[in-house]
């Protein structure tokens, strides 16, 4: 484990692999950093070894990030500078985040997503694999995504939703796998959207119907 100069790690928190540390970041109580991915788990506990005797890669956290007590965030995530989250936030593997982004108290984050600069992700959302978010997007509390059409009833190719630019999620939605949101558009208050949104629109109801987004509000989010 590398970490720079500056950084606050709390005694409690367990920093597995060749985790990597930015200047001035703090790190709380019962973090887990670097916890490795099912293949690795695998590895170590087929060689009868101890994770902290184990080598491979962990995770790399930017400068200038704050973690809150209680998140785990898996091997092979990536995060840009002035990271933050809130409390027992779960962050798996190949996740990859820009700069600024906020994840949220309770959020779940399933690995392989891409997540871009000035995002920002309230509590309790879930985000599964196979998720792209662009920059500038916001995604209410309690927001569910979903990338399976058919779970446990066919073959699984996970799809999860794209969301494009300063797009937002509102409160209690739920995204179905594989639609777009658009850029700049807005996903009203507990929506069930089961189709693409076009940019600058808004879906609202359920199923979520698509109407004008009013001229108010047809400009980025300022995150």
């Amino acid at each position: 484990m590398h970490n720079s100069k500056n950084s606050y790690i709390h005694t409690s928190a367990k920093i597995y692999g060749s985790t990597t540390i930015g200047e001035n970041c703090t790190v709380m109580e019962n973090v887990i950093l670097g916890y490795p991915q099912q293949d690795i788990l695998l590895q170590v506990t087929s060689q009868g070894k101890q994770i902290e005797d184990f080598e491979f890669h962990g995770c790399d956290i930017g400068s200038g990030s704050f973690i809150r007590a209680g998140t785990t965030i898996f091997s092979n995530v990536r995060t840009g500078s002035r990271f933050r989250t809130g409390h027992n936030a779960m962050i798996r593997e190949k996740t990859v985040f820009g700069d600024d982004v906020l994840v949220g108290t309770n959020v779940i984050i399933d690995g392989n997503v891409s997540i871009g600069n000035n995002v920002s992700i309230q509590g309790n959302v879930y985000i599964p694999t196979h998720v792209t978010i662009e920059d500038n997007v916001f995604i209410g509390p309690c927001a569910v995504l979903a990338n399976d059409k058919y779970p446990v009833r066919g073959e699984y190719h996970p799809i999860g939703p794209v969301i494009r630019k300063g797009a937002s999620i509102g409160a209690n939605s739920t995204l179905v796998p594989g639609i777009e949101i658009g850029e700049g558009a807005m996903v009203a208050a507990g929506a069930l959207v089961t189709k693409d949104v076009p940019a600058w629109k808004l879906a609202l109801g359920c199923p979520a119907k698509i109407t004008d987004l009013p001229e108010r509000l047809q400009s980025l989010n300022k995150i």
